[in-house]
């Protein structure tokens, strides 16, 4: 094989190990189902079971949501008011984080934070930033205004921390808990500034930001890194619930109701690359295989050629093939014209 060919496909696999190696905390979701760390069935009180008076409960009674005002929509409010409902005062603490709330908060309690969450561009990162503080800061269970509470909360009590399992991959943000200052919440909320990253699209910017993505990366690092152990308050260990348990029966923890109110038209386009998702996995093949073979080409057309043409070709070949090449002219009249204007100053 010659030294050129060679040298091409270390170049183009130094390029592909890279470009794997960037993205390889995503392809390890696909593979991290989370089920050595499911909250099953079979350790939970059934709904109106005196064991639920009685088991251990770590994380504080208190229900966080957040929204833009006070206002809440119409197509919310049942959600909102089930949650209310089967989680009463004064037993338990109920706070809707409004926008001004959030700032002056993070204002007050996280200032090293203040001039990225303010200067988001897009108030749904605000919104998913601020869940991880308070819980981060209160403990409590986090629900997104659009899920609504089946039976009562007080069994996920019981786990030091818990988020729910996304299927085929990763974890959302729309339904947590945690005890005040849980390792593995103190680590998210130390690391998010260093997502804050503009990925043109708006659904990838703020999923990768701060989103069900983000949260995803950091709970995957957390596995990896041998951190999630140890089941007490000061353990490290993050609980998965799993979509039986979060609204598929009818003793689930929660309902799911109409939602997505900040996604944009980009998002059209990556649920239909979702849907057609092995269309757009050949195509991607498709398309850096005809990159490669270009690149081929091209390194042979002119790198190659040129070696050989100044190499083992006679002079008057060497010229005629270099009058084939790309700005060979123009640079031939460039080298010419500077040396002109050398003998002219």
């Amino acid at each position: 094989m010659r030294r050129g060919a060679v040298l091409f496909l270390l170049c183009t696999t130094a390029i592909i190990l890279f470009l794997v190696h960037s993205v390889w905390t995503l392809l390890t979701l696909l593979v991290a189902d989370g089920s050595e760390d499911a909250i099953s069935k079979a350790e939970l009180p059934a709904p109106g079971s005196p064991l639920i008076d009685t088991r251990p409960q770590l994380i504080p009674k208190i229900i966080h949501q957040t929204y833009i005002n006070t206002s809440i929509p119409e197509v919310w409010r049942e959600a909102q008011q089930s949650c209310l409902d089967l989680h009463q005062a004064p037993e338990w603490e109920y706070k809707l984080w409004t926008d001004a709330d959030s700032l002056q908060f993070i204002h007050d309690e996280y200032p090293w934070f203040y001039e990225t969450f303010k200067n988001y561009p897009y108030p749904i990162q605000r919104a998913d930033a601020i869940r991880y503080f308070v819980l981060n800061h209160f403990g409590g269970i986090y629900i997104d205004l659009d899920d609504g509470c089946n039976r009562e909360l007080e069994p996920l009590l019981s786990y030091p921390a818990w988020v729910r399992k996304t299927m085929p991959t990763g974890i959302s943000n729309d339904a947590m808990g945690a005890v005040p200052h849980h390792p593995f919440f103190m680590r998210v909320i130390e690391q998010i500034h260093n997502y804050d990253r503009n990925w043109i699209l708006p659904y990838i910017t703020i999923m990768g930001s701060t989103g069900p993505l983000f949260l995803s990366v950091m709970w995957r690092h957390w596995t990896a890194d041998g951190m999630n152990v140890g089941d007490g308050p000061e353990g490290g260990r993050v609980r998965v619930l799993f979509p039986d348990e979060y609204n598929s029966h009818s003793w689930s923890f929660f309902t799911h109701h109409l939602g997505n109110s900040w996604h944009g038209k980009d998002v059209q386009l990556i649920f239909w690359m979702a849907r057609n998702w092995v269309l757009v996995t050949l195509i991607g093949f498709i398309l850096g295989g005809a990159v490669l073979c270009f690149c081929w080409w091209s390194y042979r057309r002119y790198i190659l050629v040129s070696h050989s043409a100044s190499a083992d070709i006679p002079q008057w070949k060497t010229a005629s093939i270099r009058s084939r090449l790309p700005f060979w002219r123009r640079a031939s009249a460039q080298k010419e014209y500077e040396l002109v204007s050398r003998h002219e100053v």
